[in-house]
């Protein structure tokens, strides 16, 4: 089951790079303006982006109005940002404790690419699960996804946890197409995040052009 779409607008996004949390970015990248607060958004409906982080990678601007929409699953919790690099976010209920869904955008091209994402996202775990990916097509845009679980390991960034977290899953995805790419990434408690796997798989298949 998911709910009503989300747009994530580009002209508007980009953001610095956080290496213990969101996708590699380049060293070089211009550093960010300040941070704007936008009020918090009604239950239900994941916020749109709240700063603006500067002049869009070169590369290309993408034609105004252009982006990302998506449908998110019933059930979770949408929520402003936590951190500027965050452009969505939301809090999975869950029998294990809650889960987080992040969403990043750093502009046209950035980011870095999606097996260094994929190998990031891998050694954020303590586990003897190889790595493995899956990929698919969704309404023009290429989707490459991985899940793994094991101990989550403390951030060295202030971005994660303090502590190791034993019995965790993560679920990591990198959405390719116009303007892009975005990045999708699910941590909590395997008991929660687990039996929403085929939710985090419709939700990337929901991905769409959104003016």
């Amino acid at each position: 089951m998911i709910r009503k779409a989300l747009p994530i607008l580009l002209l508007s996004l980009c953001a610095c790079g956080d290496r213990g949390e969101a996708p590699a970015v380049n060293d070089t990248a211009e550093a960010p303006a300040a941070e704007t607060t936008a009020p918090a958004q009604p239950s239900g409906e994941v916020p749109g982006p709240i700063s603006s982080r500067g002049s869009i990678p070169s590369g290309g601007a993408p034609s105004e109005g252009a982006g990302l929409g998506f449908d998110i699953p019933t059930g979770w919790q949408s929520e402003p940002p936590s951190s500027g690099m965050r452009v969505a976010q939301a809090t999975i209920p869950g029998p294990g404790g809650p889960g987080d869904l992040a969403v990043f955008y750093f502009g046209p091209g950035g980011g870095g690419g999606v097996q260094a994402n994929l190998e990031r996202w891998h050694g954020q775990l303590e586990t003897s699960d190889p790595l493995k990916s899956q990929s698919f097509e969704a309404n023009g845009y290429q989707v490459t996804w991985m899940e793994v679980q094991g101990t989550l390991l403390p951030s060295q960034m202030g971005t994660g946890p303090t502590e190791a977290q034993p019995n965790s899953r993560l679920l990591g995805a990198v959405v390719e197409g116009p303007g892009g790419p975005w990045f999708f990434k699910v941590t909590g408690p395997d008991a929660t995040i687990a039996p929403q796997r085929e939710a985090f798989v419709a939700m990337l298949k929901s991905v769409r052009p959104q003016s």
